[in-house]
């Protein structure tokens, strides 16, 4: 068997609002209670098992290569929400979009923090 990521933990403020929100945002099904995990599946089965934690939470970052449909739909939601979103990952270039790899990318945050990014082209560095 080829190694595949099966499932990441996502840590969060609120579970319940970070799994929402990442279902709601990437058009995804219903996050499933596994305790102590609000599960959300992405279409390669790969689970972000979102777990609340007491304290700060560490951000993280998530990447999510989707088609431009897709693309344009999370966009469309992410503004929706009022949510600011950057070309970059270091949140220099607000209300953009970029053109890497010959595709569309996009940084937004979660509710706790986490800088999510949306691109339609992934980068071949390191195969």
């Amino acid at each position: 068997m080829a190694v595949q990521l099966n499932h990441t933990i996502v840590p969060a403020r609120d579970d319940k609002e970070s799994a929402r929100f990442l279902a709601d945002i990437l058009g995804l099904a219903d996050p499933v209670y596994s305790e102590p995990f609000q599960i959300v599946r992405l279409s390669n089965d790969v689970a972000l098992d979102v777990m609340q934690v007491d304290g700060p939470v560490p951000a993280g970052h998530y990447a999510f290569l989707v088609d431009d449909a897709e693309f344009d739909e999370i966009l469309d939601r992410v503004r929706a929400r009022g949510l600011t979103y950057w070309a970059d990952p270091f949140h220099r270039h607000p209300g953009r979009t970029n053109d890497w790899f010959g595709g569309r990318g996009a940084y937004f945050e979660d509710p706790s923090g986490h800088n999510l990014e949306i691109m339609t082209r992934a980068s071949d560095a390191g195969r």
